[in-house]
């Protein structure tokens, strides 16, 4: 009977979990011989047909014989992966096997791939010697790494402990014993122009190859240009030390690997990880349009690509050049960065991805266990990644924070930001400003108080919070009625703006909790539905600007904060933009908060205008009510968090947008932590929403033109590029290109699945791409070779 191969999977704690966990289970058969051959015959019989003979692996399944199991290693981690199968994968569960046979098979595969993962082995020498002698004297750091210490080349020995010292032994003193030739092995590649590269292969397909070399520089190699592709002989590890090493060192460095058991946070939170992707680089972002380094492309929001090799006239030439299933559930929002050749995404969540830009073969992927659940989660995605140095930063579910190594894909840190069971989630991308990566929570439907925290990019350590909901003594606390600030909402899981001059970060909140009955917490309800001004440094208030005081329609402030040079009224200013949910175009001083204009971009039916000092004047019977009031826009707002588009060169701003009504009820509703707290109901009326994609004159908020489409999105964006092209989709799947000056369709294409990502360009070698997710695929759109 065929079984798919079983891809070791960490797993993590569960909620309310004891110190001892189902993965933390030791195997209650170990060094048994008859477990052993046992699990050897069931092996045979269920798992050889994949992972071959001997565990050795095959075209269908990973060996087992390594001692590296890259999704868990203790004995209770494997038995759950075996039971329970792994979600995303070939492997399925094998349910129907007894315990004890399931143990006999972790002991079959303990006794091929080098004894137990806490196993208590004996050993002489001095451990710290050793650790001296690696880093030291013998090199050995030049290649490896031990908890973020050391070099790439090699295998990460962080957990070289789990081996029996005599297979360590004999590593060193003979390493090419036992190398098979095959992906990740050593090679020597020859180029038809004479150049010449040695190193590690560390991901091929048929066309391509990726080379790390001896200096840990990854090579992104088409074929075409290949000459020869030769693997060498044995390992690249020196095959001298028998010789440059006493007895005595070899047991001390021995030693030392047998006490590395797994891989610590602790330690690798303190790593320094050199090179990688600098702030002056994220400064600069305009000047590198090949590359889209940030979740907007750069720090002033724009959501704009200056490329200019897909244009206008050639747009109905493209195809798509590569496509990347992420295997998952959930639709995937996430956008994209790009550097350097290099593409780091965010698919389904807890699983982080790095490809070769150019044609999608993956180079390495990092998959994360949720430590808890919260049954009632209402928004399970994960919309992008940060980075900043050769660190890759995202969100979890389960509300931590995760740093990457950007070259690896290995994790490095890990903070919890809150506690996911009171309804808290990180599902935006982080913002890298300066040394500090900058991240809001989502879960402002569950009664949480929002905050927004920045922590330091190298350990992991919180810098600043800011209270989006203020507290008894904080500034705007009397906006909140009696204790309702302590479930106030106002989430911040949007990624914000920064501008370096003024060293102001930038960031819009949402709505109040509950988010329809307003009488339970009378008030302006600050900073719910705002836009906040921190000092980047110490996370102050520098000012702020409420778009809608006390909102009881959840109306979001979650989007996008456009910072731009506008003259207004003859006037040079530093501006701030926003389409915002509540239906108008904003226009604000961005060094002091003031106001400049509003207005309306689709019909709305709360605001009868605005005060000297900038505040909204609501109009009567607009707020939801027990019998139900009709109001305009409707809950989903005129537009959502899906990316707008800014072109500075024609100073329109872009957008999809929907225009419709609902009536608004509100209730009352006691608070449960965890749960939904919406306080109310919106009931859609009997007229279809009208959706539409359309362009705004940025200086006077006039609608310019308007392309109607049948379904909008609340997650699709839309892209402006330096080719005249403005790319958008529909929520059923079309990705559409249109002429940026009249909204003209030029091209469209069905991808198969719902568009629920916003398109982002980059360009790699000197060729225009353009890239968005459908469905459970990234695909990746250019012009004929």
């Amino acid at each position: 009977m065929h079984r798919s191969p079983f891809y070791l999977l960490v797993l993590a704690f569960s909620v309310g979990a004891q110190e001892h966990t189902p993965e933390r289970e030791k195997n209650p058969l170990a060094g048994r011989p008859d477990a052993v051959a046992a699990g050897q015959k069931t092996f045979e019989q269920a798992c050889q047909a994949c992972h071959g003979g001997g565990g050795k692996g095959s075209e269908r399944g990973p060996s087992l014989t390594s001692g590296k199991f890259q999704r868990g290693g203790m004995d209770g981690e494997i038995f759950l992966n075996i039971r329970n199968g792994i979600k995303g994968t070939p492997m399925p569960p094998f349910s129907g096997f007894s315990q004890d046979q399931v143990w006999q098979l972790v002991s079959y595969v303990r006794s091929i791939s080098g004894g137990t993962a806490q196993n208590g082995e004996a050993v002489d020498g001095n451990a710290q010697a050793g650790e001296q002698i690696f880093f030291g004297k013998a090199r050995c750091a030049g290649c490896h790494e031990v908890n973020g210490r050391g070099g790439i080349v090699g295998p990460d020995l962080s957990a070289a402990g789990r081996q029996p010292a005599d297979r360590l032994r004999a590593k060193i003193l003979e390493p090419s014993t036992g190398t098979r030739r095959r992906s990740g092995n050593a090679v020597t590649v020859a180029l038809k122009n004479g150049k010449r590269l040695r190193g590690i292969r560390t991901a091929e397909d048929t066309f391509t190859v990726h080379v790390m070399t001896l200096d840990g520089e990854r090579h992104l190699l088409n074929k075409e240009p290949v000459a020869e592709l030769n693997p060498e002989p044995g390992s690249l590890m020196p095959s001298n030390y028998g010789t440059q090493l006493s007895t005595a060192e070899i047991r001390d460095i021995v030693a030392f690997l047998k006490s590395r058991q797994e891989r610590d946070l602790r330690q690798t939170a303190q790593a320094k990880i050199p090179g990688g992707l600098t702030y002056e680089r994220l400064k600069n972002a305009a000047a590198e349009p090949q590359n889209w380094l940030t979740y907007w492309g750069n720090y002033n929001g724009a959501h704009y690509s200056a490329l200019r090799q897909i244009d206008t006239k050639n747009v109905k030439l493209l195809q798509t050049k590569w496509a990347a299933q992420l295997p998952g559930d959930s639709l995937l929002q996430s956008t994209p960065v790009v550097v350097d050749g290099v593409m780091y995404t965010a698919g389904p969540p807890g699983q982080v991805f790095a490809f070769d830009a150019r044609t999608g073969l993956q180079i390495w992927k990092y998959t994360r266990q949720r430590k808890a659940q919260n049954p009632y989660e209402s928004n399970p995605f994960n919309r992008g990644v940060a980075v900043l140095g050769n660190r890759v930063f995202v969100g979890t579910l389960d509300a931590a924070l995760v740093a990457l190594d950007a070259r690896t894909g290995l994790p490095l840190w890990e903070t919890q930001v809150a506690d996911t069971m009171q309804g808290y989630s990180l599902t935006m991308s982080p913002l890298a400003v300066k040394d500090k990566i900058i991240v809001g929570v989502a879960g402002g439907e569950h009664g949480i108080r929002g905050f927004l925290d920045a922590y330091d990019a190298e350990t992991g350590k919180r810098a600043w919070r800011f209270d989006t909901v203020p507290g008894p003594g904080q500034f705007g606390s009397d906006t909140w009625k009696g204790d309702s600030w302590k479930m106030g909402g106002s989430g911040t899981w949007l990624t914000g703006s920064f501008d370096p001059e003024l060293n102001l970060v930038f960031w819009a909140t949402g709505n109040p909790g509950p988010d329809m009955n307003a009488e339970v917490r009378e008030g302006d309800n600050l900073f719910s539905c705002s836009v906040i001004a921190l000092d980047a440094d110490t996370g102050l208030r520098k000012w702020h600007y409420q778009f809608t005081p006390g909102d009881d329609h959840d109306w979001d402030a979650n989007e996008d904060l456009v910072l731009a040079d506008q003259t207004i009224d003859g006037k040079p200013r530093k501006v701030l933009m926003q389409a915002n949910r509540n239906g108008f175009f904003y226009m604000l001083d961005r060094t002091n908060g003031q106001l400049l204009f509003a207005k309306p971009f689709v019909k709305q039916t709360w605001n009868r205008g605005f005060a000297a000092d900038g505040r909204p004047l609501w109009q009567e019977n607009a707020k939801a009510t027990v019998d139900g009031a009709v109001v305009y826009p409707s809950l989903v707002g005129g537009t959502n968090w899906q990316s707008p588009s800014y072109d500075a060169g024609s100073g329109l701003f872009y957008l999809m947008t929907s225009e419709a009504g609902q009536r608004f009820f509100k209730t009352a509703q006691n608070y449960e932590p965890g749960k939904a707290y919406w306080g109310g109901r919106a009931v859609a009326l009997d007229e279809a929403p009208k959706a539409a994609i359309k362009a705004i004159d940025a200086a006077t908020g006039t609608v310019r033109w308007q392309q109607p489409v049948s379904r909008g999105s609340l997650s699709a964006g839309v892209l402006a590029t330096g080719g005249g092209v403005l790319f958008s989709s529909t929520q059923e799947g079309n990705l559409l290109a249109l002429d940026a000056k009249s909204g003209t369709i030029l091209w469209r294409t069905q991808t198969g699945g719902t568009i629920s990502s916003s398109p982002i360009s980059y360009s790699v070698n000197g060729k225009q791409y353009v890239a968005v997710s459908a469905g459970g695929v990234l695909y990746s759109l250019g012009l004929p070779d």
